[in-house]
This record gives C-alpha cells, sequence and structure tokens, in this order.
C-alpha cells in the first residue's frame, strides 16, 4: 500500500477517535445530572454512561486496530448511533420505550451542539475508513488471489484458470 493511503488511514482513524473522545467526555460529564431522570427503569444518566463507555471503547479499539475493518465498523456505529440518538430525541418526542426513559429535549446548549458535531464528524470519517478499509481488503484479497494463479501455472493455462474459478 503507498504511503498517501496509509497515511490517510492515520488521518482518519485518529480524526475519528477525537470524535468519539469528544463524545465520550460529553455524556460522561452530563451523566450524573441526568440520574433522576427515568424512574422505573434505566436513567438517562445510565444510558449517558454506556454512551461514554461505548464511545471511549471505539476509540480505543480503532486507535489499537486502525488496519481492521471490524474496528471502522465499531466506530461507524457507535458515532452513527448518537447522532442518530440525539438528533431523534431533539426533533420527536419519542416517549419512553420499555425501560428507556422519555428523553426528549428539543433544546439546543453548547454541549449538545459539540457532542453532536463529533459524533456527526466520527461518523463520517468512520464510514470513510470502513470504505477504505474494505477497498484494501478486496485489493489485497485480489493480488493474492493473482499471485496465487501465477504460482499454479499462470492465468493461461487450464491449472490456472480452474484455481481462478475457486
Amino acid at each position: 500500500m503507498n504511503l498517501a493511503l496509509r497515511a490517510l488511514r492515520l488521518l482518519l482513524a485518529l480524526a475519528t477517535a477525537a470524535g468519539l473522545a469528544v463524545d465520550a467526555y460529553v455524556h460522561a460529564d452530563f451523566a450524573p445530572s441526568f440520574d433522576p431522570v427515568g424512574r422505573g427503569g434505566l436513567t438517562e444518566g445510565e444510558l449517558f454512561r454506556a454512551e461514554a463507555a461505548a464511545a471511549a471503547l471505539a476509540a480505543l479499539l480503532l486507535l489499537l486496530f486502525f488496519r481492521h475493518r471490524f474496528a471502522w465498523l465499531v466506530a461507524f456505529l457507535v458515532a452513527g448511533a448518537g447522532v442518530a440518538a440525539v438528533l431523534v430525541y431533539t426533533h420527536v418526542d419519542v416517549g419512553a420505550l420499555g425501560p428507556i426513559p422519555d428523553m426528549y429535549d428539543p433544546t439546543w446548549y453548547t454541549e449538545k451542539t459539540v457532542s453532536a458535531i463529533a459524533e456527526g464528524a466520527a461518523a463520517v470519517t468512520a464510514g470513510i475508513g470502513l470504505c477504505l478499509a474494505v477497498l484494501l481488503h478486496r485489493r489485497s484479497r485480489a493480488a493474492e488471489a493473482a499471485g496465487d494463479a501465477a504460482d499454479s501455472g499462470g492465468a493461461g493455462s487450464a491449472g490456472g484458470a480452474d484455481q481462478a474459478a475457486y
């Protein structure tokens, strides 16, 4: 893989991890103030702590394993779910869903805005990183298949054609 793609993948991983870190910080910081919301089931504070933990874990996973598609997928899902949740619960009064409390909050304040922007940016960069990881994986598999076909007699021979079909 050339140097430009390596640099791009690393920059995407750092940008995604930074967005997830902001998400984790804001949710962990706000969790205690939302503990009273949601009596009888989960509290909003507990959900905020779960989001903070998921975002922190996804950021760490991506920083350690940014060459793997799975790490990108986890980062994309966590960031995408976070931005989707904040947008839905800002614009739609969903109400309580089973043990999940009513989290409708139509107001935008600085921390909520910062978190939504960070989650959105992380979702976009993770999506690009995931696409890049999938393309690079396919490219390496194709190169391996071409190398295997060449090792088994070349693409022009009957043995190479049979090998390429599998």
